[in-house]
């Protein structure tokens, strides 16, 4: 479909999520050439009703929105685009123009996600986690079996903590596991989607 900036008199509105989070970060107008500029850097562009001009997101703060995926609505006047913000959001310093609060622990599975990548291509002598991966596939595996038998072993006694404790322990290795296989929890998520769907 074909987006129609005549309705909003050359302008469209443009919703920006948070990719990670799905938090709604902030809302903005965008004419064609905005909307070909963010598909060209990778980077929000606006148009600046107040400055009557293009403006990339973060030129002066440096807090640009990586662009991640751009969705027309089921009219074609509207925009959803999912970024990743460099910085905080709102002049205000805060993360969102709208003050939201993601109380989803299950999001910062994300951010843990992307930890994780980064110690794998950008290696530091002080991280863990590049140094599980220096030791090779058996020693990322052998942690997995480690932890493993530790939630079990935990699972049988009465200590919520340590029970809690092993789990997480578990759940981070084996989120480095599937990152050295070049792989992640989302990989997962579609295969249980997918018998959740069948069943």
């Amino acid at each position: 479909m074909a987006l129609d900036f005549q309705k909003g008199d050359g302008l469209i509105p443009a919703v920006i999520q948070d990719d990670q989070t799905g938090k709604v970060l902030m809302l903005g107008y965008m004419n064609e050439e905005a909307l070909a500029q963010t598909r060209q850097t990778g980077q929000v562009t606006f148009f600046s009703r107040s400055k009557g001009r293009l403006w990339v997101k973060g030129e002066t703060s440096g807090n640009f929105l990586e662009v991640r995926e751009i969705l027309e609505d089921c009219d074609g006047d509207t925009l959803l685009i999912k970024a990743l913000p460099k910085g905080p959001v709102c002049h205000t310093g805060s993360d969102t123009c709208f003050d939201e609060v993601n109380s989803n622990p299950i999001t910062f599975l994300n951010h843990l996600r992307d930890i994780i990548e980064d110690r794998k291509k950008n290696p530091s002598d002080k991280s863990y986690t590049a140094s599980l991966f220096k030791e090779g596939i058996n020693k990322v595996a052998q942690k997995v079996g480690e932890e493993a038998v530790e939630v079990v072993i935990e699972a049988k006694d009465d200590n919520a903590e340590l029970f809690l404790n092993e789990s997480a322990d578990l759940l981070f290795h084996l989120m480095a596991l599937l990152s050295y296989k070049d792989f992640s929890l989302d990989d997962v998520v579609k295969i249980l989607k997918t018998r959740h769907q069948a069943s």
